[in-house]
């Protein structure tokens, strides 16, 4: 019976010209893009194909992130760890 009303209601739905979010915005892993350069290996970050940080880790010598804040653009070196998702990306 319960199968049945969520039948319904989906049919309903897509009757009616109801939609479904793509699948992008749904996302609530980063993608990371990584790619090994000859003296350091990058990660990039995306959430909704938005970039928001580089991670970059050079054979010799401490990471470091890349991390835009506020989605201008502007990328400010912070230290190596987690890297957080800002608010401007969600």
């Amino acid at each position: 019976m319960i199968l049945q009303r969520v039948m319904f209601a989906v049919l309903t739905g897509l009757m009616l010209g109801a939609t479904l979010p793509p699948a992008q915005a749904l996302a609530a892993e980063p993608e990371v893009t990584v790619r090994q350069e000859s003296q350091r290996t990058v990660k990039e970050y995306r959430l909704n194909g938005r970039l928001y940080a580089i991670e970059i880790r050079p054979r010799q010598g401490a990471a470091y992130v890349l991390l835009d804040r506020n989605g201008n653009g502007n990328f400010e070196r912070v230290s190596a760890g987690k890297v957080p998702v800002p608010d401007w990306v969600k």
